[in-house]
């Protein structure tokens, strides 16, 4: 899945991609380097970001949205907002991804089912705001992390199949950075298989997030090498998606593990999207 912030203020490449014709480039580079999943998002998920209204969203996303599916692509919008899920999936997009986990609302998911789109649920406790990305974490904020989130999605996860949407069409984001510590995000990484075993695809998005430099420090465009480490890692333990800004780098790195033997070949529930 091939990251596309059509935002000024994204936390690793905000702005780069406002301009439609920048975007619908990129669009077309990420295609060309494999990447089967195009997520566009109009609205920032980083800490302190500023709400954007959903005629705002929809003006930045219709059209790369539609360009991507002309091209092929199956296409994500991430959003929060129930109008812009459904104006996006009239433009194309075939996928939902709710950063917020139907947080106070299962209108997301009523969306999903009405359309027959899928749904990604992404764990998180809380909006994103100053306190809620990693530094801001406290280290006794979960008992075992691993346990609490899975608690904590299967209860959303209820509630979309309560409001009519299929199980086939869920899939489960750990929310890696949200609401997390660097340790916390690390834990959820290494002990994915856990949470695989709950039978829902899961999407995992690591790239360029802070916990990857709790022990290098970096800007978030030199985080690739932490990036690909945690792919390999997701992927080795049966992640279905990774989310990602870098896509033929991320490809480059699974192929040349798979190939040491730190992977097994791609099968149906492993790994095989960037």
């Amino acid at each position: 899945m091939g990251v596309l912030n059509v935002t000024p203020d994204s936390f690793s490449d905000g702005g780069e991609h406002f301009d439609p014709g920048r975007a619908c480039a990129k669009i077309d580079e990420m295609i060309e380097q494999g990447a089967r999943i195009i997520d566009v998002g109009g609205e920032s998920t980083r800490p302190r970001h500023t709400p954007v209204p959903a005629d705002e969203q929809l003006k930045r996303t219709s059209g790369p949205i539609r360009h991507a599916a002309d091209r092929g692509a199956l296409v994500s919008i991430d959003t929060t907002d129930p109008s812009v899920a459904r104006a996006a999936i009239d433009a194309g997009a075939r996928i939902v991804n709710d950063v917020s986990c139907l947080r106070g609302s299962d209108a997301l998911a009523r969306v999903a089912a009405e359309t027959g789109s899928l749904l990604i649920m992404m764990h998180a406790r809380e909006p994103m705001t100053e306190s809620s990305g990693f530094a801001g974490t406290p280290e006794d904020a979960y008992g075992d992390v691993v346990a609490d989130v899975r608690r904590e999605w299967l209860e959303a996860e209820a509630r979309a199949e309560r409001a009519g949407l299929a199980r086939k069409h869920i899939l489960f984001d750990p929310g890696i950075g949200f609401n997390k510590s660097a340790r916390h995000s690390a834990e959820l990484v290494r002990r994915l298989d856990e949470l695989v075993s709950m039978g829902f695809p899961v999407v995992i998005g690591p790239s360029r997030k802070s916990f990857l430099v709790a022990e290098v420090k970096t800007e978030p465009h030199r985080r690739l090498g932490g990036t690909a480490a945690a792919c390999i890692a997701a992927a080795a333990r049966g992640a279905a998606v990774l989310r990602v800004h870098d896509v033929i780098e991320v490809r480059q790195a699974l192929a040349v593990a798979r190939a040491v033997g730190l992977l097994l070949p791609p099968k149906r529930k492993e790994a095989t999207h960037a």
